[in-house]
């Protein structure tokens, strides 16, 4: 049976960006997440690095999530933001630091 709930990005875009919604579920989710070269864990946590690193914080909140449900422990998830304020930059990584307090603690 096919899910009849509109996706994150039908929920953001609808018609105003139809082609943005069908690249982002029908190729990105749709084809590129569900390979198996990666395993979705590992696919979540480079993600959340590249996300960190750009300083696309307003999509980690939903990326954190999905890193939980892909296996990635709250633990792993803070170090990897710990580890990329060498990398990305201390500020990048406090950003990403205030959002995963957020999504972990609930607030």
């Amino acid at each position: 049976m096919a899910n009849t709930e509109p996706s994150g990005a039908q929920k953001m875009f609808g018609d105003f960006a139809p082609a943005l919604v069908s690249f982002t579920d029908d190729v990105l989710f749709g084809q590129v997440w569900p390979r198996e070269q990666l395993s979705p864990k590992d696919r979540s946590l480079i993600t959340v690095a590249a996300l960190i690193t750009g300083g696309n914080t307003e999509q980690l909140t939903y990326h954190l999530g999905l890193a939980k449900e892909n296996g990635a422990t709250e633990d792993e998830l803070k170090e990897a933001i710990t580890h990329l304020a060498f990398y990305a930059g201390w500020p990048k990584a406090m950003s990403a630091m205030a959002v995963a307090k957020q999504v972990f603690e609930g607030n």
